[in-house]
């Protein structure tokens, strides 16, 4: 615990979002990044599926997926 008695917060927590990048066989994943803001975790996200086209991408709060790139309906835009 800090000096101050306050408790230190995981990137779980201050960074709650998630875009990660999944191989071929939709097995290994990779975090690409984390943000705070859904906000920001949705502009990696559409960064990230312009550059990765042909790759699945996915944007994650928690266990909920909130978009994926190989949906049909994708709730990021």
């Amino acid at each position: 615990m800090p000096r101050n008695g306050t408790r230190t917060r995981s990137p779980q927590q201050t960074l709650p979002y998630r875009v990660e990048l999944w191989d071929a066989d939709g097995g290994e994943r990779r975090v690409l990044a984390r943000a705070a803001s859904a906000q920001l975790a949705r502009a990696i996200f559409r960064a990230a599926t312009s550059e990765h086209p042909e790759m699945r991408i996915t944007l994650s709060r928690g266990s909920q997926i909130i978009a994926d790139s190989q949906s049909e309906q994708s709730t990021a835009e």
